[in-house]
C-alpha cells in the first residue's frame, strides 16, 4: 500500500495516466491525494474528472481556483474566460454527475501519515491560522458549496477584499477570505494581508510581502503543509512545506510525492520521508 500526493493536473488526462502508470497505481491498494486545479487549461478536463470519480474511495481531492471557476461558470455566476478549456464538461451528457461530484470535494485535508500531521490545501494558509482552524474554516466553505444556496455563494465568491482575516468577519466577506487563502494565496505581509497580482517566484515578491510560508510566527509551522497553485515557485529545500505544482500544463512536469516513514531517525522520532516522481507533460500549452 502506497500513499501519493499529486500536484495540479489542470485537465492533462494523458499526463495523469502516464504518472499513474509510472507509480503502478492500484485503486484497490494505494491512495491518492490531489491538491486541486483538477481542471482547465489542459485538453481533457472531462477525462480527468471521470477518471478520478471512477477510482472511488482511493482518491481524495481538493478544490483549487480553477475547479471553483468551473462551478461558477456552470451555475451562471461568471462568464467563461477565453483561455478556458471546460466546454467538454459543460456540454457533456454526464455534466451533472461531474459537477455534483466536484462540489463535494474538500477545501483542506489534515491527515496523520506515519504519525506526522500533513495539512493539504490548494494554495496557502494565512499565518494566524492553526491547522485545526484551517480545517474548521474550510468546512464553512464546503457547507456553502454543498448547500441549497450554492448559486448565491458562487455569485459573490469573487473579489480581493477583505484582504486579511479577522475573527469578526461574517457572511460572504468571511467566506471570501477563506476561499482566497486556500485557493489563491501566494504572498502576504507579516500581518497576513494578502496580495493576489503577483504570480512569479519568491524573488519577485512585492515590497513588504513574502511567501505565505515564510511569515514569522506562522501557526502551521508545526505541521507539514502540502500545496499546489504556484508553478513558478521551484524546489524548496525544507521539510515543513511540500510544493506540488510543477507547471504540468505550462511545459513542466506532473509530480507525485510518495509519502512514508524514513528509516533514518532523529533521536527517537522517525522523520517523514518522500520520494518525488515526475513525468513530462506532452499536453503543455505556451503560457499566455
Amino acid at each position: 500500500m502506497a500513499l501519493y500526493l499529486i500536484g495540479d493536473v489542470q485537465g492533462c488526462n494523458t499526463a495523469l495516466q502516464r504518472l499513474l502508470d509510472e507509480i503502478s497505481f492500484s485503486s484497490s491498494r494505494d491512495t491518492l491525494y490531489l491538491v486541486g486545479d483538477l481542471v482547465n487549461r489542459g485538453p481533457d478536463s472531462a477525462g480527468v474528472l471521470r477518471r478520478l470519480m471512477a477510482y472511488g474511495a482511493a482518491v481524495h481531492c481538493l478544490l483549487g481556483n480553477h475547479d471553483l471557476h468551473l462551478l461558477a461558470v456552470a451555475h451562471g455566476a461568471c462568464k467563461p474566460s477565453r483561455k478556458d478549456t471546460l466546454n467538454a464538461i459543460l456540454e457533456a451528457p454526464d455534466r451533472l454527475p461531474m459537477l455534483e461530484w466536484l462540489r463535494w470535494q474538500r477545501l483542506a485535508m489534515l491527515e496523520r501519515i506515519d504519525g506526522h500531521a500533513v495539512l493539504m490545501v490548494h494554495a496557502g494558509v494565512l499565518p494566524s491560522w492553526t491547522a485545526d482552524k484551517t480545517m474548521a474554516l474550510a468546512g464553512e466553505v464546503e457547507a456553502a458549496l454543498r448547500g441549497p444556496a450554492l448559486g448565491d455563494f458562487l455569485q459573490h465568491m469573487y473579489g480581493d477584499a477583505p484582504n486579511m482575516w479577522s475573527d469578526d468577519l461574517a457572511g460572504m466577506s468571511r467566506l471570501r477570505v477563506i476561499v482566497n487563502s486556500l485557493t489563491r494565496l501566494r504572498f502576504c505581509d507579516a500581518e497576513g494581508r494578502m496580495e493576489f497580482a503577483s504570480k512569479e517566484g519568491p524573488a519577485a515578491a512585492p515590497e513588504g510581502y513574502m511567501p505565505w510560508f515564510d511569515v514569522p510566527g506562522r501557526r502551521t509551522a508545526n505541521v507539514t503543509v502540502a500545496f499546489g497553485h504556484w508553478s513558478t515557485l521551484g524546489r524548496l529545500s525544507r521539510s515543513d512545506v511540500l510544493p506540488l505544482d510543477t507547471g504540468c500544463v505550462w511545459g513542466g512536469c506532473l509530480s507525485a510525492l510518495r509519502l512514508g516513514r524514513s528509516r533514518e531517525k532523529s533521536g527517537n522520532a522517525a522523520t517523514l520521508h518522500w520520494e518525488l516522481i515526475q513525468i513530462k507533460c506532452e499536453e503543455a500549452q505556451k503560457p499566455g
